[in-house]
């Protein structure tokens, strides 16, 4: 076995380890809102964001080529593949940290991250900071804002539209409606998230030279990376659930359903018109606060949503520090 081989495996087996804790890290921005409202028991709607991210996943095409092939330019031979197998561990690492904090940070930024830090020490890497900047940056910022906005008019309309409805009517209505709006945002998030483990996976067969082109991706990197986060979903991410659930505001069917249409809209637009890898955990929770913003916007809990910005804000040089030390730690073996 070649030493390219085995270092393409290496990073085939951390990218898949990227994507099953994507799952159960992000597993909340599909079902914590329908928990919370107990449109849907906790398995099941697992069990349905597991579903709708497999299939989301096979719609990710665009995101993961804009993940391959375009945020950093990294250093030729079997080094470049220490770079990526860095830059992903750097994301586990955020990953399982602001996970134990109960912290619905962003997995992709995370990603991103990792892959800027270690590309900052290796030889003749290059990072695109005009493309983080258009790519990763500015929807980072955009995403929240459109997130908050759209949950605020969504909900003020819903608010209008059933203002004379009887509420035990209302809301037992859309607790079946969140059914339908729940795996919407699974599928979102499946565009979204699998696409970037696949974007990976085909950056390493690419420098590794076991394909030609940096944006084809194979029929099986499709099935492993939509599977493992599929796996991921299904062992639940309890810990972040609750934050997102119970902790910002405390959620009823209508908003439920507001704040996973509104969210589920962006996702569907920046992954299939704008292929732009943006972060489903901002855009959800960014929803969910301004869908709570309409009660009164003491019905937010701005301390909670306070320490979440936080996170949002050091998830990417925190994550490329940690790539950082763990490349000059691997650095050695490729």
């Amino acid at each position: 076995m070649s030493p390219e081989l085995i270092a393409v495996l290496a990073v085939i087996v951390v990218a898949m380890a990227f994507d099953y804790t994507n799952g159960f890290h992000d597993a909340a921005n599909a079902i914590a809102t329908s928990v919370s409202t107990r449109a849907l028991t906790p398995r099941v709607a697992l069990a349905l964001a597991a579903v709708g991210n497999f299939v989301g996943a096979h719609f990710g095409a665009g995101v993961a080529k804009t993940v391959g092939d375009g945020l950093v330019t990294l250093p030729t031979g079997i080094e470049s593949l220490g770079v990526v197998f860095a830059g992903v561990l750097g994301a586990i690492a955020w990953n399982l940290i602001t996970w134990y904090f109960g912290l619905p940070s962003s997995s992709s930024h995370a990603l991103f991250g990792g892959l800027v830090g270690a590309t900052l020490f290796a030889n003749d890497g290059v990072v695109q900071w005009g493309n983080i900047l258009e790519k990763v940056i500015i929807p980072m910022v955009l995403s929240p804002v459109v997130g908050l906005v759209l949950g605020f008019l969504v909900m003020l309309a819903i608010l209008w539209l059933f203002r004379k409805g009887q509420p035990g009517k209302l809301n037992r209505g859309f607790r079946w409606a969140q059914t339908a709006s729940a795996a919407a945002m699974s599928v979102g998030h499946g565009m979204q998230d699998a696409a970037k483990t696949m974007g990976i996976i085909v950056l390493a067969l690419y420098t590794g030279g076991f394909q030609e082109s940096k944006t084809h991706i194979p029929g099986w990197v499709f099935w492993t990376s939509a599977a493992m986060l599929a796996a991921g979903t299904y062992a639940g991410g309890w810990r972040i659930i609750r934050t997102l659930g119970r902790k910002i505001i405390d959620l009823g069917p209508p908003e439920g359903f507001a704040a996973e249409t509104v969210a589920s809209a962006v996702l569907y637009f920046n992954a299939l018109v704008l292929k732009a890898p943006i972060s489903t955990t901002h855009t959800i929770t960014s929803a969910i606060m301004g869908v709570g913003a309409t009660k009164r916007l003491s019905a937010v809990r701005w301390n909670v949503a306070g320490n979440i910005v936080i996170a949002w804000i050091i998830t990417f040089p925190a994550a490329a520090a940690i790539a950082c030390l763990a490349y000059l730690l691997v650095r050695p073996l490729f």
